[in-house]
């Protein structure tokens, strides 16, 4: 079998059919929109092809799921004025007390934030301070953060959120970082590795919630003999140990232990590697020829290799990690906000 190559012109058919109109399987996602044109127009961007898109009506288009305060004070009424996840959950919820039929949710506001950044469109134009003094009332007393203000589970995912929030924002005051911190590092195992909640088993996409929080917050560094040095933080060197140990036998890596190697971790463990100044040290070859065996021949990438029928995640991190190998044709990647370096 001769040497697999990169699909480009695929993927690029494959996500500019993606930003235009998504198939019928995605319906069940719907409350996921903005996640899901996130995944697209991020797609596009690292193909060097967001001019396929019109950016103007994008930003449009995601402006439209913000929610603003009606009245001067409602940013006390408890309420998160973020952005929705899509058009039905910008309507109440049936037999939910909400007075204010406010969806908003921290994962959507990310993905708000960084497709706004992808377009060029400038985020000084954002009501930040409605947005940031509300997410604060969502952090609870242990340093974590609801996703939404009716109630939900808190884990990592949503500190990493609030942290990308305010980074994006280049304002703070959402957050109180020192308990974000205590929070995180609750949540290391006892093998180095992140779980999604304090004493949970450690999980790629944990870890890099943990690790591009922190970084962004500024705890921990981008030069691994720096983040070595440092003691105060998290245990580098047993994280450092964990990753590693997730590259296996097919080149791919896997999320947990004892579990097959799967296209996204390449980006999740990937990312937490990178961040740490450690990348160097995989099989960038083994990994790339992993990620190659997971391209559908219809364009886009599928979860496990030899599979045919991709997914608009997958796809999207299978060129993310690819990304991250400096594939040619690929934009660089900003690891911790999951944006282009070019859009920051």
């Amino acid at each position: 079998m001769g040497k697999r190559e990169f699909a480009r012109a695929h993927h690029v058919a494959f996500f500019d059919a993606m930003a235009t109109e998504l198939p019928d399987d995605y319906a069940p996602q719907e409350v996921n929109h903005l996640t899901l044109g996130y995944f697209a127009v991020g797609g596009l961007s690292l193909l060097r092809e967001l001019d396929r898109v019109n950016k103007d009506e994008i930003a449009k288009w995601v402006l439209s799921f913000q929610v603003h305060p009606e009245a001067p004070g409602d940013e006390d009424n408890g309420s998160f004025y973020g952005f929705c996840g899509s058009r039905s959950t910008q309507f109440p919820l049936p037999n939910v007390k909400d007075s204010c039929h406010n969806g908003s949710h921290l994962a959507s506001t990310y993905s708000a934030l960084a497709i706004l950044k992808i377009v060029g469109y400038d985020l000084a134009n954002i009501d930040s301070n409605a947005l940031l003094s509300s997410m604060k009332k969502l952090q609870q007393p242990d340093g974590s953060f609801m996703p939404i203000h009716i109630g939900a589970e808190t884990d990592l995912r949503f500190v990493y959120c609030a942290a990308a929030i305010c980074s994006m924002l280049n304002d703070w005051t959402g957050m109180d970082k020192l308990k974000a911190k205590e929070y995180i590092l609750n949540c290391q195992s006892y093998d180095g590795g992140f779980g999604m909640v304090p004493g949970s088993e450690s999980h790629g996409g944990g870890t890099f919630c943990a690790v591009a929080a922190l970084h962004l917050m500024g705890f921990v560094q981008a030069e691994l003999a720096s983040n070595l040095r440092d003691s105060a933080s998290i245990d580098i060197r047993m994280l450092l140990e964990w990753c590693l140990q997730r590259q296996v036998i097919d080149g791919g890596f896997q999320g947990r232990r004892n579990k097959p190697s799967d296209t996204c971790y390449a980006f999740w463990v990937g990312g937490v590697l990178k961040i740490i100044g450690a990348y160097h040290l995989i099989d960038h070859c083994a990994l790339r020829e992993f990620l190659l065996t997971c391209q559908s021949p219809y364009g886009g990438f599928t979860k496990f290799p030899h599979n045919r029928i991709p997914d608009i995640y997958h796809s999207y991190y299978g060129l993310a990690a690819l990304s991250l190998l400096e594939e040619e044709g690929l934009e660089p990647l900003c690891v911790e906000l999951g944006i282009l370096s070019a859009a920051l």
